[in-house]
């Protein structure tokens, strides 16, 4: 199974934010025993890279990706860590290029056609919708897929997505899978709330398994 696959079968991956080294183990463990073992670790802080190195390490199951990849310097940190691909908020051709040249499973944010296109045209079939909820939501995917349809891209809407309306996006068939920030919130995060993490991915995990795209 690929990543694209393992993402696809995963759902919903939780963007989780890791400030503190020392709850990224703890946290990944919580999300792993409810059901979403995909994690995209974001590199909006500067222990990222250690965070993944030690959830690969330490949490048998979890598949690491790289969030929030910008720079050059952050996807030759997220490789040598051990993340198994890595997103983008946005399209940025020279790091796509990059990653391609690195052997590199690549997914640019798109938020328009002609950044589809883009990305298309660089071999990014799977591409991140950002921000899904205020770019235009599920009936912007559906437009585009009326002109993009026969490329066989696939998407993952993140921003805005939460518990209540993931289902919309996930019953198109071209939306393999959706992330979301809402299943390791930031005060149980701060708290060392494990046990509330691990049923909100046990609740997204369940919901995602009844919905057919």
């Amino acid at each position: 199974m690929n990543i694209v696959e393992s993402m696809a079968a995963a759902r919903i991956i939780p963007v989780i934010v890791i400030e503190d080294i020392t709850k990224a183990v703890p946290l990944a463990k919580a999300l792993v025993k409810g059901g979403l073992p995909v994690l995209e670790v974001t590199f909006r802080t500067a222990c990222a890279a250690e965070a993944i190195a030690k959830i690969k390490a330490e949490v048998p199951g979890a598949v690491l990706i790289a969030g929030t990849v910008l720079k050059l310097e952050q996807l030759k940190a997220a490789k040598a860590a051990g993340a198994e691909a890595c997103v983008a908020p946005g399209f940025d051709p020279a790091i796509v290029s990059a990653a391609n040249e690195m052997g590199m499973p690549f997914c640019p944010g798109i938020a328009t056609a002609s950044e589809l296109s883009q990305a298309l045209a660089l071999g990014c079939s799977f591409v991140k919708f950002f921000p899904a909820e205020s770019a235009g939501g599920v009936k912007y995917i559906k437009d585009l897929l009326g002109a993009f349809r026969w490329t066989g891209v696939t998407f993952m809407p993140t921003g805005g997505v939460k518990l209540s309306n993931v289902a919309d996006y996930l019953s198109v068939p071209e939306i393999i899978c959706c992330g979301g920030t809402w299943i390791a919130p930031k005060d149980a995060i701060k708290n060392d709330d494990w046990a509330t993490i691990e049923k909100l991915a046990s609740e997204a995990s369940a919901l995602a398994k009844q919905i057919k795209g």
